[in-house]
């Protein structure tokens, strides 16, 4: 790891402790993390091996204490460009594995059809994986006399 703590005073922080987990995450083929990140080639750019270098952007971009770390490109770098700082859905999301569904022109999470329509995600992800119910179907509510219960 670096020594920078001693010229920034700020080793002990969530901001610090996230760049950690990043250089770590990309670098460091130990760490178990590393297969989704440096395995896959994602890295670090030059420019954010420095932490102040990265503190820096992070306070001019939006940093607080509720967000996250999020690449936009999920294939790609650690890098200015495509980095942002994000709340926990907005980090869902963009996930690789995020599925996205469309009803009535409009495309959105489970999380987000949720939202929408007050049915709780799990339910609409079993709606979806089992029951294979997709579009209007998926939020329609059920007719509970025409469900047959497994016994």
């Amino acid at each position: 790891m670096s020594n920078y703590s001693s010229k920034h005073g700020m080793a002990r922080t969530r901001l610090y402790g996230i760049w950690c987990h990043m250089i770590q995450r990309c670098g460091n083929p130990n760490n178990s993390r590393f297969k989704d990140y440096g395995g896959r080639g994602i890295i670090v750019c030059d420019e954010w091996k420095e932490f102040t270098l990265f503190m820096e952007w992070s306070l001019a971009n939006g940093y607080n204490d509720t967000l996250t770390i999020d690449r936009k490109d999920n294939n790609g770098n650690y890098e200015p460009d495509n980095c942002r700082w994000a709340t926990n859905q907005e980090q869902c999301n963009n996930m690789s594995k995020t599925v996205y569904i469309e009803i009535d022109g409009i495309v959105d999470t489970f999380l987000g059809w949720s939202q929408r329509t007050g049915l709780p995600r799990t339910t609409l992800t079993s709606r979806y994986y089992q029951r294979k119910l997709r579009g209007k179907m998926l939020i329609e509510p059920i007719d509970k006399s025409k469900v047959r219960i497994r016994r």
